[in-house]
């Protein structure tokens, strides 16, 4: 058998701005919490680039074996039209535009996006934390925090940044630049104290307020990863996760207020920040505009089955690039991807019936000793634990799928092993076939046809061949001669 090497899991620290070893503050487990959405819109695909993320973070960890608790929220009360901690209340503004219950607006878009989420193999996390449910959680680390690090004006409770260690560390950019981005108002100590309880105006009445020792209100969205997550997995914990737009304002002052409420010191010890390991995802860039929700026909995953693409292609497209990196979004890329993953499955399905998550590196080398295998789990094991670099890890993927004269149990249970570790289940060639939104060609007229193509072309009736060709193609259904893949055609 081949030697195997140790690969200890590598992640790159936002805090620290460097790679470091995994080392869990309690042996054999991970702890992770993600910021979640806000839940007034549906998400675009740029939100959904984060949970992808944080899902092949979960996988890899429990790659690893790791023992995971991960942790997501959903934010349905406190987050102002701007993450700089000015404007309206998205959850209130959307209520009001609809002229629905902000309870409704809620659960509608929360369920929209736990589609997206399995639509796309995302994992259940151990829990998903509503914000509402902790109110009284909030007000408790409130008070607990007020008498030594927050002041009150006639708008709200708000944060000193003065009174913590090292505020701004983790965006590395405290400049009035970054300042300007946060709520201009008066009173107010330090341009960037931000606020913990908002209070109802006088004269207002919110959906979603209560009362509170500053006056009847709503929690600031700082406030409530803080409570969230130290609740539910203890400070400190391991990995919290987030969009590269978090690290700017939203988690620095997660991080003030948990240096304040466990009273710790500077973040030259990153367990003072609440997570032993900050990380962040970068932006999926699109060209044209259409991320923005306020750009009306966003880019929404629904937006991509309603064109044909399967949602996984959209999966495989982020598992293509470094998690760090820029993404961009392109039709052709996607497309692309789409290819290459049913490429991939299609061969898969050759060997297994279907995947079965939780394999772990240990499990795998346990039941894969042939001489040919043994080395791709070590390439595979190596590219996931240099801060999960997925890439690598597809093009082991496919070396492992395509490698010939080898024991088909022990390569069944690789491929399947590592097909579960980058979120990739099996599809049927059927599934794959998504049917446009605005197709109007019905898909027994097009099996019909491709029937009569098929025997024409068997009796070598060229002509009648292409006829049959180029009508498909006429109601937007292409021909796929010469496919090795046997999808014989698309809908486009």
């Amino acid at each position: 058998m081949t030697e195997t090497a140790d690969h200890p899991l590598t992640l790159f620290n936002s805090l620290t701005r460097s790679a470091q070893p995994f080392v869990p503050v309690h042996a054999g487990e991970a702890r992770v919490y993600s910021c979640g959405p806000t839940v007034y819109n549906y998400p675009h695909i740029g939100n959904m680039r984060a949970y992808v993320f944080a899902d092949t973070l979960g996988r890899v960890l429990t790659w690893k074996g790791f023992d995971l608790t991960h942790v997501i929220n959903i934010t349905d009360v406190g987050h102002l039209t701007d993450d700089g901690d000015a404007g309206e209340d998205k959850m209130e503004k959307m209520a009001a535009a609809k002229a629905q219950s902000i309870w409704d607006i809620a659960r509608h878009y929360t369920e929209a996006y736990w589609a997206d989420v399995k639509a796309l193999n995302i994992r259940q996390p151990a829990k998903w934390t509503i914000a509402t449910d902790y109110i009284d959680e909030m007000l408790e680390f409130a008070r607990a925090i007020a008498p030594k690090h927050c002041y009150e004006l006639d708008s709200g409770l708000y944060f000193d940044v003065s009174t913590v260690a090292d505020y701004g560390r983790l965006a590395r950019a405290v400049t009035e630049e970054g300042e300007g981005r946060i709520e201009a108002v008066d009173g107010k100590r330090n341009a960037a104290d931000f606020a913990i309880w908002r209070k109802t105006p006088l004269g207002e009445k919110r959906q979603m307020e209560w009362d509170s020792p500053w006056g009847k209100g709503a929690p600031g969205w700082h406030l409530e990863c803080s409570v969230m997550s130290g609740k539910v997995l203890g400070f400190p914990f391991d990995i919290h996760t987030g969009g590269i737009d978090h690290r700017e304002i939203h988690h620095p002052n997660e991080i003030a207020q948990n240096q304040a409420f466990c009273e710790c010191g500077a973040l030259s010890n990153a367990a003072n920040s609440g997570a032993n390991i900050w990380m962040h995802n970068n932006f999926l860039v699109e060209r044209s505009g259409k991320m923005s929700k306020s750009s009306g026909e966003f880019l929404r995953l629904q937006l991509l089955i309603d064109k044909g693409y399967h949602p996984l292609a959209y999966r495989m497209l982020c598992l293509q690039a470094h998690y760090r990196s820029e993404l961009e979004f392109s039709w052709e890329g996607l497309g692309a991807a789409l290819v290459r993953l049913k490429r991939l499955l299609g061969s898969a399905r050759n060997l297994l019936e279907l995947v079965t998550d939780g394999a772990t590196l240990e499990s795998v080398r346990a039941t894969v000793t042939h001489q040919k295998l043994t080395p791709l789990v070590d390439k595979f094991d190596a590219a996931l634990s240099d801060d999960l670099n997925t890439a690598v890890a597809l093009t082991v993927l496919e070396e492992a799928v395509a490698v010939k004269k080898v024991d088909q149990e022990q390569k069944a249970s690789l491929v399947g092993a590592m097909l579960s570790a980058l979120g990739l289940p099996l599809v049927l060639r059927e599934e794959f076939r998504i049917r446009p939104k605005d197709a109007t060609v019905e898909e027994s007229e097009i099996e019909n046809a491709m029937e009569r193509r098929k025997a024409a072309r068997a009796e070598k009736d060229f002509a009648a061949s292409d006829a049959i060709r180029d009508g498909l193609a006429a109601k937007g259904v292409e021909v796929m001669d010469g496919d090795p893949l046997g999808w014989e055609y698309k809908l486009g």
